[in-house]
């Protein structure tokens, strides 16, 4: 199986294909082969420059353009995405090494549903209007903000640039986007796929780079009236820093050190599929991910017994191979961050009850980057590994004697992200969640999405929410209009 790309990628600026001012590129290596298959643009502040300023002279007409016209744009860039599926997840496989069964189920189907689920919002958004006894009529009008910037990661490229271009130009603002530098192929072809949609010439705006080269100089723009960030907290904290003075609005996804919380009295064996599953799934690369599993004393030898030996028996290998749960880890230097992390957890004192190593699978994927499922066990919530997100195939697991002790031990970290909780107690259940530190709780399941709901984190794992109307307020500014009567 192939895929049909250019050797240079190139940047998408006001309707065009074209590549950096500069005339310099990066390489882009597949992780599970470790060979370099095409280059990337190595944007510059002066291709920002360019992709705002056709944003800027795009917004007037965009912001204008009816809900009915953006409804449909919306749909055929939703609809292209779906036509070219195939073609797209195979990108997305080649680009991070996830399986490509998991790229063909979930990140480009939910890359689509982005598209179509605020294509529909947009149509059925409603303003508040307020009597003020019988003096005056308020009403609130929700305009676009202008050129916005979209700041996505590389564990699931398309599925998260998508889940912010979407609500952006839904509300009538025109985007400067830039995708991670390490997995840049399906940004690329979308450029590829709004062009066929009829999306207006400078309406979105895809520039390829660094973080240092091309991104701070996209979020320090003066004209860049909001910025949509999903990434690590280091950076995060980084975009906050560049943009204080101008008061810009922000929207910062971040880190995430999840627990998941198994009570005695949980549904067994579906608790059991669902946490090799969050723990698992896209090698740990996914900020929802579940890395502390915290147990009733009561029943820790039996989970730790049969969770093991079911996480013994994950398949790692090539992501071609249909056959395989775990591929390949993102990039040599993501792969090679893992691998110290669990050194330390070793120094730290844990117990490495299955994985830890570094796989070389036989064939074309030799020389990729490849770690086993990796689960610890005797580490506190003081420890290093507890406290940092290793992002990775590692868990730690941990037992706790009641739910204060598991409250305790839930709440002890830096992040606030998500949680799950198992348990058929209905009071506990909703008990626990009000008092989890942390903006999403999943109860007797894990990853169940309606597009609809408020997303985000606490404490370090975030600033503001995104999805549903929360994601079409951010990128949108109120404004009250009072009318004496």
């Amino acid at each position: 199986m192939s895929l049909s790309l250019p050797y240079h990628l190139e940047n998408y600026i006001d309707g065009y294909l074209i590549g950096p001012l500069s005339g310099r590129f990066t390489e882009n290596v597949n992780p599970a082969t470790g060979e370099v298959y095409c280059l990337t643009p190595d944007s510059n502040e002066k291709d920002i420059e360019l992709a705002v300023h056709a944003a800027r002279k795009a917004f007037p007409s965009w912001s204008k353009t009816s809900a009915d016209e953006r409804f449909n744009i919306l749909l055929n860039i939703a609809k292209g995405i779906e036509d070219a599926k195939e073609m797209l997840a195979l990108a997305e496989t080649q680009d991070t090494g996830k399986p490509l069964w998991l790229s063909r189920q979930v990140d480009i189907p939910r890359a689509s549903a982005n598209f179509r689920f605020f294509a529909s919002a947009i149509k059925h958004d409603a303003s508040e209007a307020h009597a003020t006894d019988t003096v005056a009529l308020n009403y609130t009008l929700r305009q676009p903000l202008g050129v916005v910037a979209c700041i996505s990661p590389w564990n699931l490229p398309l599925y998260l640039l998508t889940w912010k271009i979407a609500p952006a130009l839904a509300a009538g603002n025109c985007v400067v986007a830039k995708p991670s530098e390490v997995t840049p192929v399906t940004a690329f072809l979308l450029s590829r796929i709004c062009r066929e949609a009829g999306l207006p010439p400078g309406v979105l705006n895809i520039v390829h780079g660094t973080g240092v080269s091309a991104g701070e100089a996209l979020v320090a723009h003066p004209e860049v009236k909001a910025i949509s960030f999903t990434g690590s907290t280091k950076t995060g904290a980084r975009i906050a820093s560049l943009t204080a003075g101008q008061f810009k609005k922000l929207s910062l996804e971040m880190g995430g050190k999840n627990p998941s919380l198994i009570f005695a009295d949980c549904n067994w064996e579906t608790m059991l599929q669902e946490t090799i599953r969050s723990s698992f799934s896209n090698q740990g690369e996914i900020c929802l991910c579940t890395s502390r599993i915290l147990v009733e004393a009561s029943v820790y030898e039996k989970f730790r017994e049969e969770f093991v030996q079911r996480v013994k028996q994950l398949s790692v290998g090539d992501p071609l191979d249909e056959n395989n749960y775990v591929g390949a880890i993102v990039s040599k230097i993501h792969y090679e961050k893992i691998l110290r992390a669990i050194e330390t957890a070793k120094k730290e004192g844990a117990t490495v009850l299955c994985g830890g190593e570094a796989v070389h699978p036989q064939g074309r994927c030799a020389n990729g980057y490849f770690i086993t499922p990796t689960v610890l066990e005797g580490l506190g919530p003081e420890c290093e590994t507890n406290r940092i997100e290793i992002f990775g195939p590692v868990v730690k697991l941990q037992s706790f004697r009641d739910e204060t002790e598991a409250l305790q031990l839930a709440n002890a970290s830096g992040y606030g992200l998500a949680a799950t909780v198992w348990t058929q107690h209905l009071t506990r259940a909703h008990r626990i969640a009000g008092q989890l530190e942390c903006g999403i709780v999943w109860i007797n399941c894990w990853m169940l999405r309606d597009l609809r709901t408020p997303f985000g984190g606490m404490k370090q794992s975030g600033l503001g929410r995104e999805g549903g109307w929360e994601a079409l307020r951010f990128f949108t500014e109120a404004k009250n209009v009072c009318i004496r009567l």
